[in-house]
This record gives structure tokens, sequence and C-alpha cells, in this order.
């Protein structure tokens, strides 16, 4: 991909590495019930579209992007809106993919 689509994107190109992408067991059975593709989400929460984060948490994300701190990104996926968490860590050694009750 060469540059982000989402509506709500900050930049047209990654603003972090991922470094190792990991999912728990509870992320991928939710992706694959609802058909989700998680390269396009790992794609809008690397280039600034966090999803359903309230106002305070993207305000610390665009933060967390300059000082190298932990970047929170949240979907709702499939006709339940279920959520799907994609933690990036400060170091940007490791992303997961998780459910929030995984965490």
């Amino acid at each position: 991909m060469s540059a982000c689509t989402p509506q709500s994107v900050l930049s047209t190109s990654p603003l972090f590495s991922l470094g190792q992408i990991v999912a728990t067991p509870g992320a991928l059975d939710l992706l694959d019930r609802t058909g989700t593709n998680a390269s396009g989400l790992l794609w809008r929460h690397q280039c600034g579209d966090w999803g359903a984060v309230c106002a305070e948490d993207a305000q610390s994300n665009r933060q967390a992007v300059v000082e190298d701190a932990r970047i929170l990104s949240a979907y709702e996926l499939g006709s339940r809106r279920e959520r799907l968490w994609i933690i990036t860590e400060a170091d940007r050694s490791i992303t997961t993919l998780l459910l929030p009750a995984d965490y």
C-alpha cells in the first residue's frame, strides 16, 4: 500500500514502525468471524486513524508518535460492533491485536 485511505487519517504514510505483529486467539477469532483483514486495520493504526478512541486518547496517541510512547487504537468490527484493540509498544518492538477482555 502506498497511501492511507480511511477518512480520519492523519498521514498518507506510516507514522511509526509496528515491529513484530502478534495477535491473541480472541482477536484472531473476531477477525475471522467478521471477515476483517488485519492488514487494513494495521495500516489505519500506523497512519494515525485510531478508530473509535475518545478525543483524549487520540491526543495521547498523537503525542505518543512524537515521544515514542505506547499507541492504542480501537476498531469496532462486524454488525455487533465488537471491539478490537491494536497496541504498539513504546519501543516499537511489537504490535499486538487483542480484545479488551484479553488485556
